[in-house]
């Protein structure tokens, strides 16, 4: 996560309280909060940060996502890390593999020559939903335009799982549960073919 930046346009590390988040009980008015535990599959976390990688206590922001998940209804170990540049595409493709239906890695989505998250992930992006990463970077340019460097992909991989790429600060982070919470419950939905209501019901698409 060598260059991330967070939302308020400074490199932040990874470590952060759990507070800091919004991912406890006051969390709750988020998109799928409450969901009875595991009832909607497995998650998978990647934490992509060199200095985590030799030290993990250097990572808090993996378990925050990792409780983010359980309070969605995904049942989730603790997160997989690996250093900037390491073999994150194969990791991926193991999660996947392994029935995953949601995939959040953070880190690495900076420009410096070891930020290649982006390019590790996007092969595995069958559908792109490129309105996650770009509400991602207004929320940050809105305090920097140092927010605009922010590379990522989001999208749906082969049989429906739902991948994202954040930044790996803590305004990155945070910023990037903004914007899932409004829109994982229609994602889902649709994904399951349940998302739209019968025309000329009223109902919002």
């Amino acid at each position: 996560m060598s260059g991330d930046v967070s939302a308020t346009g400074a490199p932040t590390p990874a470590n952060a309280a759990g507070a800091e988040f919004g991912t406890g009980a006051a969390a709750g008015a988020g998109s799928g909060a409450g969901a009875s535990s595991a009832g909607r599959g497995r998650g998978a976390v990647v934490v992509v940060s060199t200095q985590a990688a030799a030290d993990e206590s250097l990572d808090t922001t993996g378990p925050v996502i990792c409780d983010w998940m359980r309070q969605r209804g995904f049942s989730v170990e603790s997160a997989v890390i690996v250093a900037d540049g390491g073999p994150i595409a194969d990791i991926v493709a193991a999660e996947l593999a392994g029935g995953a239906r949601i995939v959040v890695l953070t880190g690495g989505t900076g420009v410096t020559p070891t930020d290649r998250t982006p390019e590790a992930v996007a092969p595995f992006i069958d559908l792109e939903i490129p309105g996650i990463i770009e509400e991602l970077r207004r929320r940050g340019a809105q305090a920097s335009t140092r927010a605009l460097l922010t590379r990522g992909v989001a999208g749906l991989a082969a049989g429906g799982t739902f991948v994202v790429t954040l930044p790996g600060s803590r305004g990155g982070v945070r910023d990037g549960f903004d914007v899932i919470d409004g829109v994982l419950d229609h994602l889902l939905d649709q994904v399951a073919g349940e998302g739209h209501a019968p025309r000329g019901a009223g109902g919002a698409s």
